[in-house]
């Protein structure tokens, strides 16, 4: 692995890590805020793009824009349906739980599609990585699934007060069973969406920025068939508390300066993705993405004061055992220690 790869593997850590913390922090304020975030991410980083990659349209694409037109579809799509998944009663933890299963879905798609082998170890380390997000996952949603009658049902409105439990109980269900169906769709997209990318990196070469660009730049006229929802949650961000800005001693809506935070974040996680995607395997690509995860989920456990017990010990154990199984580094601590001679007459076999 090169030095701008195992850079991008650490801002790509740093960022969306950074980044999932604001999305929750803006979530417990407006659980419905999933396409303002959305827009808000998109549009930064198209502005970015315009201004120092394509340089205001003066630079030609290197990749077709029939190719982009199909990424675009795709990206746009997952993105769009991974935080419109938020409204529908999904806590951010059970939220990762399917973003985490994608590290199975693209290696499934991966033989299908690719063709690809993988040796018996690469299938453990999958499963133990995966299993090991899905308990700690469950484990951190059990208490929000249950307390429903405090939750947010369907498109946020708190139930009335005279609403039995059981009805309370049976709605919320319903609303989180289309939740998960919108998350299930969108690790399926967003697994295609890697394949998709690797063959394109393969047939006209590394061009990760301006990929990066294309997918935000061109999506942004779809945002349209979301406006009433954009105008409403634009209106609650206007009318949220007010928070100063250290240094600068202004005073401005408390989620606007949050969606500011994860706009960065998210720019510093999404471009040090792409290019890992022109670096690395899609695989590779999607276990750094999956750890991430892990990390986020840790994190927000801790931060956020959920509990950790003893089923996230066993999900931590299984996911950096898993890890380690992947990246072989047991193999290369060995080797490290083997003699000069052994070293060469396993290099020859």
């Amino acid at each position: 692995m090169n030095a701008k790869a195992t850079q991008a593997i650490i801002f790509t850590l740093v960022g969306c890590m950074l980044n999932n913390i604001f999305l929750e922090y803006i979530i417990k304020l407006d659980p419905g805020a999933g396409h303002l975030i959305t827009l808000c991410q998109f549009i930064f980083i198209a502005m970015q793009g315009l201004i120092f990659t394509s340089k205001f349209g003066t630079v030609k694409p290197k990749i077709p824009f029939s190719n982009y037109m199909t990424l675009v579809v795709l990206f746009f799509t997952t993105s769009v349906v991974n935080n419109w998944a938020f409204a529908f009663n999904i806590p951010v933890p059970l939220h990762m739980i399917f973003r985490a299963g994608s590290l199975i879905a693209n290696m499934i798609l991966g033989i299908i599609v690719l063709k690809k082998k993988y040796t018996h170890e690469k299938y453990l380390s999958v499963i133990l990585i995966t299993l090991g997000i899905i308990i700690c996952t469950l484990y951190s949603s059990k208490s929000k699934e249950t307390s429903c009658t405090d939750c947010n049902v369907g498109t946020g409105d708190v139930p009335e007060k005279n609403t039995s439990e059981e009805e309370v109980s049976t709605e919320f269900f319903f609303w989180w069973m289309i939740g998960i169906f919108l998350l299930t769709g969108a690790l399926l997209l967003s697994a295609a969406m890697g394949i998709f990318q690797e063959r394109l990196y393969q047939k006209y070469d590394k061009h990760p920025q301006e990929a990066l660009f294309y997918t935000h730049i061109l999506p942004l006229p779809g945002f349209l068939l979301y406006s009433v929802s954009l105008s409403e949650h634009i209106d609650i961000a206007n009318k949220s508390d007010m928070y100063t800005v250290p240094l600068i001693n202004i005073s401005l809506p408390i989620i606007w300066c949050l969606l500011f935070l994860n706009v960065v974040t998210q720019y510093m996680c999404i471009s040090n993705v792409y290019i890992l995607t022109s670096e690395c395997a899609s695989l590779t690509v999607t276990l750094v993405i999956t750890l991430r995860k892990f990390f986020s989920l840790v994190f927000s456990i801790i931060y956020f004061q959920n509990p950790f017990t003893l089923a996230h010990w066993i999900g931590t154990i299984m996911v950096f055992t898993g890890t380690l199984m992947f990246s072989e580094t047991h193999k290369k601590i060995l080797g490290a220690f083997l003699p000069p001679q052994e070293k060469a007459s396993k290099k020859k076999n």
